[in-house]
Formats: structure tokens, C-alpha cells, sequence
């Protein structure tokens, strides 16, 4: 199968970058070590190419009541210019997919969905968008490239390339039009590493240039091109789900820890009635952090235990390099959820113990 490729795939080739497949594209998993790449982030500044999530415009005077209907978080109370995390759910609660709202006017929004989930997110918008003729739901993930610059010293580095006051621009809120280095881009205060930073939107023509100018002005201050790898360790250290692990069509939102995300007070949404019934009759499953005790790496998938009953499953596990510990996610019953609960992880048919401890496992500042 041939692999999508991002407007940076020769950028990348240039810089070194390891190519993998990840979801059907061409990406660097890394470029000089996940290792050194995670601690730049946390340190100094990474900058990475996530120029394979989807966008989808959605306009028109039904804009905001569609969105209302797809997504459990509240949309009507969003300002032009912010942005907002939310789930999208089935009629049985499990998770279409978790994505981001962008708010430009009362009548304009764009989400921004993941990568593995463009055309199954899309179809789905679009067959409840039939119920709402004052909506137009465009696909525009082919012509926006997006770059992600996170780490500390994210605004020093960008403040150089833009007359924008970064400082003005709040977690979760975004400036529609901007230049950045003589390139017209949507600048967000968003992110995927539990640093602050900013994602930027582009022409997908204008990507390269873009990212050449970032290292470049960035080169004195520690930043470093990014890879997939680092992507994945520093959102585990920071709990943030990644869809597909921590939830997927058949976990809620209230399994995965995102009930704040969901607005069961709001009139209507796809999902409310399934999940207003979890709420009252209880969870089936609770995601917690855990930490080994014993020697070992979880890995996805493996069997958690206790007392030599399967009892749940990791979700994601990994050496965490800020920490310096082996961590892991897991659904377990609900009743096991408590931190300091002790239990085993199975890994290569041994029960392996491990204690469930607080999330977030990193928090910056």
C-alpha cells in the first residue's frame, strides 16, 4: 500500500527523520533519539509535523446547532477565537472520535480530528449534517498543513517570526489570521505534550518554508525537529488520550476520565441517553495511571491482574523519560480504581506488580 505523504515528507528525509507508517502516512518516528527529542521539549522547544490530522469546515446559520448535536462538550458558550476539547460520541456513547472546535464567527467553526479517522468522522458528520440544511461540511484536510511547536521556549522562538503579541493569546484560543515568517497561518495555543506551545495552520505549499524558518530561528534556544516517538511519550506523561487506546466506538467518554468534557446538561446530543444511563447505573470500566513496581514496560494490550484474575487491560505503557520510571494507562473495574490499589501486570505470561498512582503523571510548572 502506498503511504500518504504530508507536505513535509522531503523536509524530513532532509533532516534525518526515520520514516514509519503510522495510520497509512509517512512519518518520522524520530530524528535524532525519542530520548533527546522528549527532554528538548520539556526543556527548550520540539517542533513537530502533524500535518496528517483532518480538518473539516463546517458554515452556515445551522453551523453551531450541528456541532451542538456531534460533540458532548458545550459549544453555544465558545467565543470567536477559542478553541474547545471535545468527544464525539455514537448512540451508545463509545467515542467516534475526540477532536478540537475552532470557533472563527457564530456561522464559521473548524474541527480538527485524527489522522486515522478523516473519512469515518467525515461520513459521520456528514449523516447528521442531513438533518441540519443550514450547514455546509466541507473536507479541507488535503489543503491545511499543520506544524506543532511546543516547549517552553515556544513563544521566544515564534515571537521572532510574527508581529502577533503571542502573550495575548490564551490556552485554547487562537488568532484566525496571522504571518509567520511572511506566511499566512491561523496561530493556536493548543497542544499534544503537556507543554505550552502553539500549533500553526498553513497552505500546504507553504509548510516546508515554515519549518525551515522555526528551526532556524530556534536554533539558539534549543529546539529541535520532532518526531512521532517523543509525540507519544509526552502526552502519555502528560494522561492525554490517544484515540484508539484510551478510548475507541465501544468506551465512553466517563470510562476514559473525560466526564468533563461532557455537558449531560446540555438539551441534546448524540449519545446523552446511553451515557446519562452509565452515569446512574455506574461505570464499567475506569482508566487509571499505574507505575511498575516490579521490572518491566506495560505495553498496549497486556492483561492487568490481581489476586490471578484478569481484571483489566493497559492501554498505554511506556518508560517515561521525564519521570525516569516505567508508567502505564489501563482500564480496570471500577471497583480496583483506587490510587494505591496493588496489582499485577501480566507481561510474558508472568504477573508483574505495579500500583495505581495519580494522574497526570506530569504536569508543567
Amino acid at each position: 500500500m502506498d503511504l500518504k505523504k504530508t507536505p513535509l515528507y522531503e523536509t524530513h528525509l532532509k533532516y534525518g527523520g526515520k520514516i514509519i507508517d503510522f495510520e497509512g502516512w509517512a512519518l518520522p518516528v524520530q530524528f535524532s533519539s525519542i530520548i533527546e527529542e522528549h527532554h528538548a521539549v520539556r526543556k527548550a522547544a520540539g517542533l513537530f509535523d502533524v500535518s496528517d490530522m483532518g480538518e473539516v469546515e463546517i458554515k452556515g446559520k445551522d453551523a453551531q446547532a450541528l456541532i451542538e448535536k456531534l460533540v458532548t462538550n458545550r459549544v453555544s458558550t465558545m467565543v470567536d477565537g477559542q478553541v474547545r476539547y471535545s468527544p464525539m460520541c455514537n448512540e451508545k456513547g463509545g467515542v467516534v472520535d475526540d477532536l478540537l472546535i475552532y470557533r472563527f464567527g457564530p456561522e464559521h467553526f473548524m474541527l480538527v480530528i485524527n489522522a486515522g479517522n478523516i473519512d469515518k468522522d467525515y461520513n459521520w458528520i456528514q449523516k447528521v449534517a442531513s438533518g441540519f440544511p443550514g450547514a455546509t461540511v466541507r473536507n479541507i484536510s488535503a489543503e491545511t498543513a499543520e506544524l506543532a511547536l511546543q516547549g517552553p521556549n515556544s513563544e521566544k522562538i515564534l515571537k521572532k517570526l510574527t508581529d502577533v503579541d503571542l502573550s495575548s493569546i490564551g490556552y485554547y484560543y487562537f488568532v484566525p489570521e496571522a504571518t509567520v515568517a511572511g506566511k499566512k497561518c491561523v496561530i493556536s495555543r493548543t497542544g499534544y505534550t503537556g507543554e505550552d506551545g502553539f500549533e500553526l495552520y498553513c497552505a500546504p505549499a507553504d509548510a516546508p518554508a515554515l519549518w525551515d524558518d522555526i528551526l532556524e530561528a530556534g536554533q539558539d534556544l534549543g529546539c529541535v525537529p520532532a518526531g512521532l516517538g517523543c509525540r507519544d511519550t509526552l502526552r502519555f506523561e502528560a494522561s492525554m488520550p490517544l484515540y484508539g487506546q484510551e478510548m475507541d466506538d465501544d468506551t465512553t467518554p466517563l470510562d476514559a476520565g473525560l466526564g468533563r468534557f461532557v455537558d449531560l446538561e446540555k438539551p441534546d446530543f448524540i449519545g446523552k441517553e446511553a451515557l446519562l444511563k452509565e452515569k446512574a447505573e455506574g461505570l464499567r470500566k475506569k482508566l487509571v495511571g499505574f507505575e511498575m513496581v516490579g521490572r518491566g514496560v506495560p505495553r498496549t494490550g497486556y492483561p492487568i491482574v490481581k489476586d490471578g484474575e484478569r481484571v483489566g487491560y493497559v492501554t498505554t505503557g511506556s518508560f517515561a523519560p521525564t519521570l525516569n520510571k516505567n508508567l502505564g494507562l489501563g482500564f480496570v473495574r471500577p471497583d480496583l480504581s483506587n490510587v494505591g490499589t496493588q496489582i499485577g501486570v501480566e507481561i510474558r505470561g508472568k504477573s508483574i506488580p505495579a500500583v495505581i498512582v495519580k494522574k497526570p503523571f506530569y504536569k508543567r510548572g
